[in-house]
């Protein structure tokens, strides 16, 4: 049973969905600038998993839950965990030259 256009229910519900919004859209905008301004790349890795999931929530808010799962199935996991597996795998000595 949907809550009728006017009501408090309504009002209580849009609200609420206007509310995760907001939140994802921080998580987001947090996300982007963490993987600017990070100073190491796994820190920024990181920071782009949070913004690709954050958008996925987006995705979800707008009713397209599959569009989520393809976000979350290719750039969440494909993409993030084959740069966090190649940043693990490199050599020590490469990662300590590049920020002396």
């Amino acid at each position: 049973m949907k809550p009728r256009r006017g009501t408090l229910e309504m009002d209580v519900a849009s609200a609420a969905e206007t509310g995760v919004f907001f939140l994802f859209a921080a998580i987001t905008l947090g996300g982007a600038l963490g993987l600017i301004f990070a100073q190491r790349v796994a820190h920024s890795m990181l920071s782009l998993i949070f913004c690709f999931m954050a958008v996925s929530g987006i995705f979800i808010l707008l009713g397209a839950e599959f569009l989520a799962a393809i976000q979350i199935l290719v750039y969440l996991a494909s993409v993030g965990l084959v740069v966090l597996f190649g940043i693990m795998l490199t050599r020590r000595q490469i990662l300590e030259e590049d920020f002396e």
